[in-house]
Order: C-alpha cells, then structure tokens, then sequence
C-alpha cells in the first residue's frame, strides 16, 4: 500500500512538471516579444518610417507623439491580405508549402480639439485617439523532409529513459513512445529501441495561425506646432496555434519489424497584456522649402497574462501488421511573460511639401524578456533566454513623393538577428512601397510589402542531427480607407 501511494505520488509530479514545463520556454518569450511593423497602408509602404513624421494612426503604436501632428478628425480601416510562404532544405532534399490569411490590419479613430488660442507660443491642439493596430500575423505552413542515416527521435527518447520506471517517464513525448512499443524495456529501467538508428525517412509539418494585435488609448498635444508630445496605454491581445506532426517511416522497406511512427503536436496559446509609450517629435527647421523632425519614444515591457493548452499523440506501425496509438493527457497552465524595452529615434526631412524623407532606429534587448509563474520558478527558461538572445538594432526607412492629389511611396526595413550564436540567423529584411490618392475629406492608400528572412530548425536535439534550412517569405497586401472631417 505504501508502495502504491508513493509511485502514485511520483507519478502525479512527473505529470505537472511535464505540464509546466513542456510548452513554456525561451521560444515563446522570442515569439511574443519580436513584432514588426503594422497598421495603415501608407505607414507600411514607408517602412513603418514614421517616429517623426506623426499624422498616421499607426504611430500611436510607436511613436504616440505622432498623435499631436493631426490637424482634422480622422477615421481609418485598413484591411489586409497575408501570404507566407517556406522553403525548406533538409539533407538535401527540398521542399515548401504556404498558407493565405485575411486579416484587418488596422481600424482607429482621433480626435482632434483646437485650442483656438493663436498666441505663437501655446498650445495649439489636444488630440485624442483610440482603435486597433495589428503587428505581428503567425499564419504560417511549414514542411520538412529528408533522409537521415545517424539518427531518429527515438535516439533521444532512449537516452531520457534510461534510469526511469516506465510509470514515471514524460507523459507528453517518451511515455507516448513506450505506450506504442517504440521503446521497450530489457527489465526494469533499461530500455531499448525498435526504431533503427538512423536510415530513415523523417517528415515534419507544421501549421501555425493566430496574431497579436492591440487596442490603443493614446493622447497627445501640439505646442506651437514645433514641439508634439503624446503617451498610449496599449492592451495587446495574442493568439496562437501550432498544430505540428513528426513522422519516420521505412520508406524503402529495408528495416526488419518497424514500419512507421507519427507524433502529433498541438499547442494553443491566448492572453492580454498591457504597456506604456511615451514620445516626443520637435522641429528644429521649419523655412520655406525645408522642414526637418526629430522623435524619440520608449516603450514599456509589455506586461502579459497567458494561457496555454497542448497535447500529443503517437502512432506506430510495425512489418507485422500491429499498429498502436496512445494520447497524452490535456496540459494547461497560466503563466506571465515581461516582453522587452524598446527605445527608437527618428528623423524626417520635408522639402517643400513635395515629398518626405525618414528613418526609424529601434534598439530591443531581447535577453531581458521573463517569464513568470506563482508556482514554478522558470530558472532554466529565463537562463537560456539570457544565454541565446542578445540585443536588436532593427532600421526603417521610408519616402514619399508627392504629386498633386496623387502619392507615390516606398520602404525598406531591416530587423537584426535575435540570436547571439550563429544557429539561427533570424535576421529579417522588408521591401515595400505604395501609393495613395486624397480628395476633400477622403483618402484612399495601397501598399504591398514583402520580407525574407532565413532560420536554422532543428527536428531534435541531437548532437549528430544536421538543421533543416528555412527560407521564410510573405506578401502583405493593404488598403486603408481614411476619412477626414
């Protein structure tokens, strides 16, 4: 009896440990805390350039002081269609896939009060604005295969078995694995492998969707129209779901007794948040033919509450027609992530009214984002967090020439690699351009933007297992419908 309650003890930990610590990790606190640029039409085809510039709802999410620079009521509605697309290389072997999403990038309103006082040094306006801007969209299809002669996942579940009651082994991967007699056990606690090691076919798909997108409040003043100052409480919202399935297969028929094995995956993750932004923008050159802006802006840590549900599932398959299946238990768990400080500075210069010049420098330390739970500490988690990020110095760049009525607009972007090894690269770039048309009391802005970037993945951890290179692109079409009034 005693002996009973006690392997049911050990057993009951073995399961919220694994429960608290097999999603959770350094990848999320990356995931969450890395966002791009999104929103308005014309903010994207300029590169997301507009810490200085001000006047566009989307600076409300970067640079608040952006806010001060309205001079009318604006109401605007952008939506978007995403494409992404991978290419992935595996021991030679080739392979992509893609997947389409429509979204609404951006939907908000300001309001702007004059403060009909014309001394020259006064407060011309106070501005009030609150809607949606979206930044960061996980749709996303990813697949992988090649041949692997050194190694299989089974190589490294064997190597975590050893040593542990079969009652006791991780209820979401190598306990799964025992259950469908992809390992097996000599007696006791020595186990071995039905799967060779190594000379199979290995397959990984994996689909992703969701986004995070937040709800501003933000209020900002214009001081003689030379010097803007604003803040916004931001109420970012994530989403995200990961449905991934592993497979090794005999695919020559060469191996005695295995066949197949196919591991499912699926992770779903949703929560809030909240922060503050603080800009400034001055004019230290306002002439006839030649306006020059600066602006500066800091971010908070983005304080989020999270929730996350998974789950897995194995099935093997061997020569002699015997197949099993076995399903983990439901995790879930509530935890909290610290996203970064970020700091930027911009500049913009504006000749004649015929056309804008900017530039965005944004620096990001993503060693300093934390995750946090009242009842598991997150040590290792954040310790590899501080061990694999570093600091990001990300670049946007932005013009625009203006022809009568008519706009036309370009941008490049370029965001550094999080990563302090060279694992993963990381580092992404964005090209993109626009045009927009405006009439009395009405504008109508189009933009495209495309971005590339390039990753190291690994299947597993193994020190013999080679990376699948990833090739990540998408295309990110947007139109903004805008009224001014």
């Amino acid at each position: 009896m005693i002996k009973t309650m006690k392997r049911l003890i050990i057993s009951t930990l073995v399961i919220i440990i694994s429960m608290t610590s097999f999603a959770q990790n350094n990848v999320d606190a990356l995931r969450y805390s890395m966002i791009g640029f999104g929103g308005t039409a014309r903010y994207t085809s300029m590169g997301g350039a507009f810490g200085a510039i001000g006047a566009d709802f989307s600076t409300l999410s970067t640079n608040p002081a952006g806010i001060g620079v309205f001079r009318k009521n604006e109401f605007t509605f952008t939506p978007s269609i995403y494409n992404s697309k991978t290419s992935s290389t595996y021991n030679g072997t080739a392979s992509k896939d893609e997947k389409y999403n429509f979204n609404f990038s951006n939907i908000g309103m300001v309001y702007a009060f004059k403060t009909n006082n014309n001394n020259e040094n006064s407060w011309k306006s106070v501005n009030f604005g609150f809607g949606l801007n979206r930044y960061n969209n996980f749709h996303n299809r990813v697949d992988i295969k090649g041949s692997n002669i050194n190694s299989s996942l089974m190589s490294v579940y064997l190597e975590n078995a050893q040593g542990i009651a079969s009652d006791e082994l991780g209820v979401f991967d190598t306990q799964l694995a025992f259950n469908t007699y992809l390992l097996d056990t000599i007696g006791g606690t020595t186990y071995f492998s039905n799967v060779p090691n190594g000379g199979i076919l290995q397959r990984k798909s994996i689909e992703t969707t969701g986004a995070q997108q937040e709800m501003v409040f933000s209020l900002g003043a214009n001081y003689n129209n030379k010097f803007y100052i604003g803040g916004t409480i931001g109420f970012p919202y994530l989403r995200y779901h990961e449905l991934s399935s592993y497979s090794e297969a005999d695919d020559v028929d060469s191996i005695s007794g295995f066949k197949s094995f196919t591991y499912h995956e699926e992770v779903n993750t949703s929560g809030t948040g909240f922060n503050f932004k603080f800009g400034i923008i001055y004019v230290p050159v306002d002439v006839e033919m030649l306006k020059v802006k600066i602006g500066a802006a800091v971010h908070t840590p983005t304080f989020y509450n999270l929730n996350e549900t998974w789950s897995s599932k194995m099935n093997s398959s061997f020569d002699n027609g015997e197949k099993y299946s076995s399903d983990s238990p439901n995790g879930e768990y509530n935890f909290s992530l610290n996203s970064p400080m970020r700091a930027i500075g911009s500049i913009a210069v504006q000749i004649a009214k015929r056309g804008i010049i900017s530039a965005d420098y944004e620096f990001i330390d993503y060693s300093e984002a934390r995750l946090r739970a009242n009842d598991y500490s997150f040590f290792d988690e954040n310790d590899k967090i501080q061990a694999k990020y570093k600091a990001q110095n990300n670049i946007r760049l932005g013009a625009e020439a203006v022809f009568g009525l008519f706009s036309l607009r370009g941008g490049y972007a370029i965001y550094g690699s999080p990563y302090k090894s060279n694992i993963n690269d990381g580092k992404k770039t964005v090209f993109s351009g626009g045009f927009g048309i405006i009439e009395k009391g009405f504008f109508i802005d189009f933009a495209y933007a495309y971005s590339i970037s390039n990753e190291d993945y690994y299947l597993y951890n193994y020190d013999v297992l080679n990376p699948a290179s990833l090739e990540k692109t998408s295309h990110n079409f947007l139109m903004t419908l805008g009224f001014r009034f």
